[in-house]
């Protein structure tokens, strides 16, 4: 079985993006043992979120990280970014940037990966 997954972030609220690092634990604690990739793919509002500093910022950056070490990719759109003025320089480490969040999340889904959208 096939346990891929994509979440995607497209809203500029922390309060989502928390939501979505819960449910990204949340699916790595429910698959012990079991091999699958999981991405978070953000475009829109929500790939500022990625360069965002202080405050609140500071605990979601340290779960980002967390999920990172365990291997959780964060995809962070770049025309989103552009259309911010954010330099891929800003990102949180380990963000990876792709040049069309909504093509990643398509070509995720092509290759099988279940999507899923808070």
């Amino acid at each position: 079985m096939n346990y891929d997954v994509c979440l995607h972030l497209d809203a500029r609220d922390p309060a989502i993006l928390a939501l979505v690092l819960r449910n990204a634990e949340n699916y790595l604690n429910g698959l012990p043992g079991e091999s699958f990739q999981l991405d978070v793919v953000a475009n829109g509002g929500g790939a500022p979120l990625f360069a965002a500093e202080g405050g609140e910022f500071d605990a979601l950056r340290a779960k980002t990280a967390e999920l990172m070490q365990r291997g959780v990719r964060f995809k962070i759109c770049a025309n989103a970014l552009a259309e911010n003025g954010i330099a891929h320089e800003r990102l949180w480490p380990g963000c990876q940037v792709v040049p069309a969040g909504l093509v990643e999340v398509v070509r995720l889904q092509r290759e099988g990966f279940a999507y899923i959208k808070p």
